[in-house]
């Protein structure tokens, strides 16, 4: 059985490293270790995360997908997060998160058969639950963001965020020499988005 991590924030101020020492007590606990590392800087809500994709690519049956929490994985629609969930289970994968106790089971090998398929079924139905608590989250920050910045305009308070002006230039300059875009996020740690945007401009 091969663990391989998934390690997400959903911007690039935020550290998607902050857990790693987490997820690996928690396989060395279990006499595992942690085979292969998959670490991104992309919002939750979305199901086109390029190293979440790229870890499904490479797992085989029977290969654990360890996060710190199920919301690390999905603050997803109902109808993305069957999409993600209809991939996971195409291949067969385990999903073990630190906040959901009912999936660790799966890091182990000692269950019996009828044990494990009845903790299979408790840890679908729990991951369901806490994938929909972690998208309404997500949707009630959203509002209460939207709120709070619909207000501040109205009083003229409004500036939104500061462009790091100094961080795109060089991403500027890296899509001049032709870098490829996934060159380029490990570089500098920035989304997707944040270079579509400075490409775009410069087109």
């Amino acid at each position: 059985m091969f663990v391989r991590a998934y390690l997400r924030a959903s911007t690039t101020e935020q550290d998607a490293q902050r857990a790693r020492a987490q997820l690996d007590a928690f396989a060395a606990d279990r006499g595992l270790s942690i085979a292969a590392w998959y670490v991104e800087n992309e919002s939750g809500s979305k199901l086109a995360r390029p190293e979440l994709f790229r870890l499904l690519r490479d797992a085989r049956p029977g290969d654990m997908i360890l996060v710190e929490q199920v919301d690390r994985l999905s603050r997803l629609t109902s109808e993305d997060w069957e999409t993600l969930k209809g991939e996971i289970a195409s291949r067969k994968l385990r999903v073990v998160a630190l906040d959901l106790p009912t999936s660790w089971i799966m890091a182990t090998k000692e269950a019996d058969p009828f044990t494990a398929r009845m903790f299979e079924a408790v840890n679908a139905m729990m991951l369901d639950t806490l994938a929909a608590v972690a998208r309404k989250d997500y949707e009630d920050r959203r509002r209460r963001q939207e709120q709070g910045q619909a207000k501040a305009k109205l009083e003229g308070r409004y500036r939104g965020r500061p462009e790091d002006t100094k961080r795109n230039a060089s991403i500027a300059g890296m899509l001049d020499k032709g870098m490829s875009w996934s060159q380029i996020q490990d570089a500098t740690g920035c989304s997707r988005a944040t270079i579509a945007k400075i490409a775009k401009r410069a087109a």
